[in-house]
């Protein structure tokens, strides 16, 4: 074999790391590793979230130094990047350096400037690509990268998207950490946490969403894998509460069943969540079936409460067919996360904050809201560079002459603080329980965790100078 040891880094810390974000493995990483298993004599999987003492930048080199000779980086976010590259050029000449994720397909120039030891950047899904680079091909001859020729940086020609059947699933023994939800350090109610990858792509066009195409452009049409090798996949897995990191679960209601049959049929007990459409209302049976299975939350991207932006985002649907789906998802004792955007094309702060009330009327539980981004390939980037005070960053952030990026950072804090009262998070504990999401023991350690998580909070807000700000809004909700 051309290489002995490759090493799988993750190379963002907890520093980087939200509590949400350490709650699950690297999935992308993972698939690639899988991929690796057998053209190397040996495969390591690190994850600098969890590292401990190996997250010491001069303890990894000397471990690289010692035992590596590839060196396999997933870049999936822009955060930290100056502070990857600067620790890439610190790895020893004789070392393979090889990056691939989501923003290194979109950055794929910009990481050959900052990145001097660099060698190859793998774009678009790269579990073929990465045997062929292990099976030392030669360069030229590989799809889907970009190399150094002579200080020229050079790119082949895209891969075509693999059959997601031929791909392995992630091999869970290379792992050395454990996926659980912590804050600082503190361990709440003992969870652990897993994901699974059952389809790829998506069939629908939402013109805010690029998670469908790569930063290549490429679109991933929708691939599920058999139903039997997802529940085989589940049936290895040790964590108790397992996502569906699928775009969206229910694309095909009747797999979505099979999956649910399976996992009733083999007597599996986990607690399942899953990413779906609003339109899983139309199909009560499985709803059923997914509440027998053991599906706890569902996540739901309802984005506005206003037709006019639903509409411009190309949703499928209006507010009003949001309250009756919501009538129909509140009869099953499911948890519904909603997902709302905020800073759209040409919306007012009075716009924005309508998303608190709204999610309150319909029902959800719990919700998240982002700032609308444009990405390179979205649709929307014509209509916010043809309308008049809008402006896009290199980053693919939105925002304009009447609000800026402070402005509708505050325009967030209001949202939050006016859905998260005292009183939502009663609500959601409740729910919890009702249904069945926390055990009796779960219950236990998240009691004995709060006053570490409340001084964990108060102590943030005390270094970022704004602890009366959040007891103000939290109080009253509609301080400003």
């Amino acid at each position: 074999m051309k290489y002995r040891h490759a090493l799988f880094l993750n190379p963002y810390t907890a520093s980087f790391a939200t509590s949400a974000m350490r709650m699950f493995p690297p999935t992308g990483l993972e698939y690639v590793a899988a991929s690796a298993k057998g053209f190397a004599e040996k495969l390591t999987l690190l994850d600098l979230r969890y590292a401990d003492n190996l997250s010491e930048a001069q303890a990894l080199l000397d471990f690289i130094a010692r035992e590596v000779d590839i060196l396999c980086v997933g870049i999936g976010w822009d955060r930290q990047l100056d502070e990857i590259c600067a620790f890439l050029d610190r790895v020893p000449g004789d070392v393979a350096v090889v990056a691939g994720g989501y923003t290194a397909t979109e950055k794929t120039e910009e990481l050959f400037q900052k990145c001097r030891r660099m060698d190859i950047v793998v774009r678009g899904e790269g579990e073929e690509t990465i045997r062929d680079i292990l099976k030392g091909l030669p360069r030229q001859e590989i799809l889907g990268i970009s190399f150094r020729v002579n200080g020229e940086v050079k790119h082949n020609p895209n891969r075509p998207f693999p059959d997601v059947n031929n791909i392995p699933a992630p091999d869970r023994s290379l792992r050395r950490s454990c996926y659980r939800l912590s804050v600082n350090g503190v361990d709440l109610a003992g969870l652990s946490f897993d994901a699974v990858l059952s389809a790829r792509g998506c069939p629908f066009n939402c013109k805010f969403c690029t998670f469908s195409l790569n930063p290549l452009g490429q679109k991933r049409d929708y691939a599920a894998r058999d139903a039997r090798s997802v529940v085989d996949e589940i049936a290895t897995v040790d964590a108790g509460i397992v996502l569906f990191s699928d775009e969206n679960f229910s694309v095909d209601p009747r797999r979505s069943e099979e999956i649910c049959d399976l996992i009733i049929s083999r007597g599996i007990k986990k607690r399942f969540a899953a990413q779906v459409r609003l339109d899983i209302a139309s199909y009560p049976r499985l709803l059923e079936k997914m509440v027998a299975a053991g599906f706890k939350a569902l996540l739901i991207g309802i984005e506005s409460p206003h037709d006019r932006i639903l509409k411009q985002l190309n949703k499928g649907f209006n507010a009003q067919q949001v309250r009756d789906a919501f009538c129909v998802l509140r009869r099953y004792p499911i948890f519904y996360h909603g997902y709302f955007i905020y800073g759209n094309i040409g919306e007012s702060e009075e716009e924005m904050l309508r998303i608190p009330q709204f999610a309150r009327e319909i029902g959800v539980d719990s919700i998240t809201t982002l700032k609308l981004r444009i990405e390179k390939f979205s649709p929307l980037r014509q209509l916010a560079e043809s309308t008049p005070g809008c402006h896009i960053t290199e980053k693919g952030e939105l925002y304009s002459d009447t609000y800026s990026h402070a402005a509708l950072k505050k325009i967030g804090r209001k949202i939050k603080f006016s859905f998260y009262t005292p009183a939502r998070y009663v609500k959601i504990l409740a729910k919890g329980i009702r249904i069945h999401f926390f055990t009796v023991k779960e219950l236990a350690l998240l009691f004995l965790a709060l006053p570490a998580l409340v001084r964990t909070f108060v102590i943030r807000d005390i270094q970022k100078g704004r602890l009366g700000d959040s007891l103000l809004r939290t109080i009253n909700p509609q301080a400003k």
